[in-house]
């Protein structure tokens, strides 16, 4: 049933790290008809169990609070969806595991004609597993896309392979905001987002690390901040196996160079030059009109990310924001990336809340249809599923955990508890014998 005037758009959210459901809380604010105010919104979060899942700190910083929030398997959310009430479902997840929750909701509604509208979409910059990315999405009623760009390019991919691209909508990074910046401060304030791969190597983190260090120091007058994901022992949606924290331990900081944690957006209310390699965080800024600067001494490279900033006036060296250089951004690379720093980006989700309304109003949806079948891949699709516990057609395999049933005190006890194991021995032990095979 659709939602009215007068009642909440109820939506659930499905994560599986801090910045999902970031980007699937506020992307549910955005597509409620009056952008997400209370009581026109229902929110409820489900995140998806695993080794990045969310602390309670990191929810916190998110700065998005929900009507409800629990962590879930996917056998477990797969049960609640069975005869939800909900409007609207986001799956804020990785793309196999959104291609293995379409195949579950397609088996579990198979026989519903009021089920939810499913959405889906990139938590910030695609730069790398386009296609495998773009394909493990199809079949959601609505594929978002960041970006002008974004929205051309996810067509060609579905056209390409002879897939339905009705479902692609352009929209814009739903964490955009703030007021834009007016010029210099006091102190001039210069702040490097770091990101927990990018670059993945202890001698790359140690230079750019140095690097801000000598920033700091050829600049007392200046604060330089080292923005920073998670804290030891938090997870994030890539997995950081050597923290600036400790690098930074070995180190002599000056006083005018200080780690801090925190909302992004906080942090750059007080910013006047934004470095980094390729955060999102860049997107952040621009649209602010913040000077900002995508780092080139690791070279432009698909690995990195930055190579996205191609063209956007962004990329500059260390050596020539030592000597003073604010790069200016190119303001047609800008618009094509789903910036709006012209104030167009209250507009930037009215098409997807159109679309969205019609497809609420309908009287049935039809069944999910992904790009993968058991016929078309048959050698990829059934590893997707199994990883959560799916067989080929969707349905739970024997012995899939909490497939039929809520987990007891004592399971819930021992899951708390293997979780914490796994994550200990991926963040903390694989790290170590990977070094220890480079010897």
């Amino acid at each position: 049933m659709p939602a009215s005037a007068t009642k909440a758009l109820r939506v659930a959210v499905l994560a599986d790290s801090d910045t999902r459901w970031k980007w699937g809380a506020l992307t549910a604010q955005r597509l409620a008809p009056d952008g997400g105010a209370r009581p026109a919104l229902r929110l409820d979060g489900f995140l998806l169990r695993g080794r990045a899942t969310p602390t309670a700190r990191q929810l916190t910083e998110v700065g998005v609070r929900a009507d409800s929030i629990g962590e879930v398997t996917a056998a477990e959310f797969l049960r609640t969806m069975r005869d939800t009430d909900h409007d609207v479902l986001v799956l804020a997840l990785v793309g196999g595991s959104v291609q293995a929750l379409l195949h579950g909701l397609r088996h579990i509604w198979q026989d519903r004609r009021d089920r939810p509208v499913v959405v889906t979409g990139y938590v910030g910059v695609v730069y790398e597993k386009l296609a495998d990315g773009l394909l493990l999405r199809h079949g959601a009623d609505l594929v978002l896309a960041n970006s002008r760009q974004d929205a051309e390019r996810f067509r060609a991919v579905y056209e390409g392979v002879g897939a339905d691209a009705g479902a692609v909508t352009e929209v814009a990074l739903p964490f955009l905001g703030g007021a834009p910046y007016t010029g210099p401060r006091e102190p001039y304030t210069v702040v490097f987002a770091a990101q927990p791969s990018v670059p993945e190597s202890r001698k790359d983190r140690t230079y750019l690390l140095e690097r801000l260090i000598r920033h700091a120091r050829g600049h007392p007058e200046r604060e330089v901040l080292l923005k920073l994901r998670s804290r030891p022992g938090e997870h994030t949606t890539h997995i950081e196996e050597l923290p600036y924290q400790k690098l930074a331990q070995r180190l002599d900081l000056p006083p005018n160079l200080r780690l801090v944690y925190g909302h992004m957006g906080e942090v750059l209310d007080r910013t006047d030059l934004l470095v980094t390699v390729s955060s999102t965080a860049a997107l952040e800024s621009l649209h602010r009109r913040i000077p900002t600067a995508i780092l080139t001494d690791l070279g432009v490279r698909e690995s990195l990310g930055n190579h996205h900033f191609i063209g956007s006036g962004c990329l500059a060296s260390f050596d020539q924001l030592d000597a003073g250089h604010q790069p200016v951004p190119d303001p047609e690379w800008t618009a094509r990336q789903g910036v709006a720093a012209d104030g167009t980006y209250e507009t930037a989700f009215d098409a997807a809340r159109e679309r969205l309304l019609k497809l609420l109003a309908a009287p049935s949806l039809p069944p999910l249809t992904p790009y993968y079948t058991p016929d078309t891949a048959p050698g990829y699709l059934p590893g997707i599923l199994a990883r959560h516990h799916l067989a080929p057609d969707g349905s739970p395999l024997p012995g899939a955990p909490a497939a039929d049933q809520q987990p007891g005190p004592v399971r819930r006890i021992v899951r708390r508890a293997a979780r914490g194991a796994y994550r200990h021995g991926v963040q903390r032990v694989a790290p170590v014998i990977r070094r220890m095979g480079e010897l």
